[in-house]
């Protein structure tokens, strides 16, 4: 286990040193200033209006943004360093395949928590410091559960790219999948699902509708933050089939969760039997 943080540590110091941790704090706590005093200027009004327009304007741009950064954060993790030649040199460590991918993810895991919790804390101290009608009751509650579900949402799309960095050999093809699966978590899924709606022309079971958007964690990301704000049906339509039907924050927490560690339980099986 102390290799385990070993390995962590480093990746975690060459975040530092990259100044990832820097530039993703810095970027969060700009998106969130941005869209606390910007995000109801479509209606006219610009300043920090309601907590509940601010989250769900963090939770629309955000669920485009964070997978993306987790993406690229990981996506060569493992190829990179086969590349390089540095895998075979790790290998000979008494550290086992699991144990060295366990310490990159959470090495990389800590960095993003850190950005995410760095980041948007600071941004809504700030909102609290200068918006009179903001108080620290207010945020408390809504905000800490957009930073707890946006740092999972960011491990499950680091565990995807360790998944991807573990079934590839090269790390062009490792960033071009990488991409693939933001765009068809991201954007495509949505699209079909509306599609196959409209297709039916409103027969879909709700059920079924209900459990095929469970199955996207970019879509339980968006549930978990516009639970009980008028502003979310205008965020997506597609989520407005929940609006009968509450979901516990903590059901939508465990399942983002789940999909964390199912794709690095896989890549753990598909590197043990990876040949370097």
């Amino acid at each position: 286990m102390r290799e385990v943080f070993i390995v962590a540590g480093k990746e975690f110091r060459d975040g530092l040193r990259n100044r990832w941790i820097l530039a993703m704090t810095v970027v969060f706590a700009l998106l969130a200033m941005g869209l606390a005093w910007f995000g109801a200027a479509a209606s006219g009004e610009v300043g920090f209006t309601r907590i509940s327009t601010t989250i769900v304007s963090l939770a629309s741009l955000g669920v485009f943004l964070i997978p993306l950064i987790a993406l690229m954060l990981a996506y060569d993790s493992i190829v990179g360093e086969d590349e390089q030649g540095t895998l075979l040199l790790l290998m000979t460590y008494p550290l086992s395949r699991t144990g060295l991918l366990a310490g990159k993810f959470l090495g990389h895991g800590a960095m993003l928590a850190l950005a995410t919790v760095l980041g948007f804390g600071i941004a809504a101290a700030m909102i609290v410091l200068l918006a009179e009608q903001a108080s620290w009751a207010a945020l408390a509650g809504p905000f800490g559960l957009f930073i707890v579900s946006a740092v999972l949402l960011g491990w499950v799309f680091l565990a995807l790219a360790y998944l991807i960095s573990v079934s590839t050999r090269e790390k062009a093809r490792a960033a071009g999948l990488a991409l693939l699966v933001w765009f068809l978590f991201v954007l495509v899924y949505d699209l079909a699902l509306l599609g196959l709606l409209v297709g039916t022309e409103g027969q879909l079971g709700g059920g079924l509708f209900r459990t095929l958007l469970l199955l996207n964690p970019t879509d339980v990301f968006r549930l978990v933050n516009f639970t009980g704000f008028e502003e979310a049906a205008a965020a997506s339509g597609l989520l407005t089939v929940f609006s009968d039907q509450a979901h516990s924050p903590l059901l939508l927490l465990g399942i983002l969760a789940a999909w964390t560690v199912v794709p690095l339980v896989i890549a753990a099986l598909l590197f043990a039997g990876r040949r370097t």
